[in-house]
């Protein structure tokens, strides 16, 4: 007899994944040739798109009000309103906008003071060529971005707190929530942690909420950075 079997349906080709917009990118700097160079650097990249320029502070805050950028990337020094100032208020006023510090100042104070401002990074103009495009990337994964330098600057902290009697601050997490703090500051996913943890996702993702109620923050870069500070990670 010949074969009855019906014949099977084949399976239908999945339509190919849309490419993620490229991140859209505010550029304040004072210096137009500095904006030009940044500019060829962020641009040479498909992923990323200068969609604004502002040549001081307070241009930089009119302008991302506006156009709504997915990134602000500020100098330090310029007229009217500094960087610092601007990413206070970016901040304030636009608190998804993400922010980037790009400085000439290898400088702590300045480097606390941006963390303190909102940014999530700080790069210095130095080494932008190297170091911007990743700083961008990362950022926009939430990631902080900091240079080798800002990082000694950290730890010098950190222990100089300690040396000055300064202790650290009270316990107000719980043991389980401190080991996924410092899991998901060391960039592990959620699943990964649950593996580690012998726990499920919906645990860690529980956990995770919890941590960012009780130490009143929004998301896994401020959880960082208060890793950092209280020394569950080295930076």
């Amino acid at each position: 007899m010949p074969d009855q079997t019906p014949p099977q349906p084949q399976p239908q080709p999945q339509p190919p994944a849309r490419p993620r917009p490229p991140t859209r990118i505010l550029l304040a700097d004072d210096h137009a040739l500095v904006r030009r160079g940044v500019r060829l650097i962020l641009d040479g990249e498909p992923d990323l798109t200068v969609v604004a320029e502002a040549d001081d502070g307070a241009e930089a805050v009119a302008q991302a009000r506006a156009l709504r950028p997915d990134l602000a990337i500020l100098d330090i020094a310029m007229p009217r309103l500094t960087g610092l100032q601007a990413a206070r208020e970016l901040s304030r006023v636009l608190p998804d906008l993400r922010i980037l510090i790009l400085t000439m100042y290898d400088n702590e104070q300045y480097f606390f003071e941006a963390l303190s401002a909102g940014a999530s990074g700080y790069v210095l103009k130095s080494v932008a060529d190297r170091d911007l495009v990743e700083a961008c990337r990362a950022t926009m994964r939430g990631e902080p971005f900091l240079y080798p330098g800002a990082v000694d600057a950290l730890i010098r902290n950190y222990l100089d707190r300690v040396r000055d009697g300064h202790a650290p601050p009270s316990r107000t997490i719980t043991e389980r929530e401190e080991e996924i703090l410092k899991l998901v500051a060391e960039g592990h996913t959620s699943q990964e942690i649950a593996d580690l943890l012998v726990i499920s996702p919906k645990t860690v993702e529980r956990h995770r909420a919890n941590l960012l109620q009780k130490l009143g923050m929004k998301d896994r870069l401020e959880l960082t950075r208060y890793a950092i500070r209280v020394g569950l990670i080295e930076p």
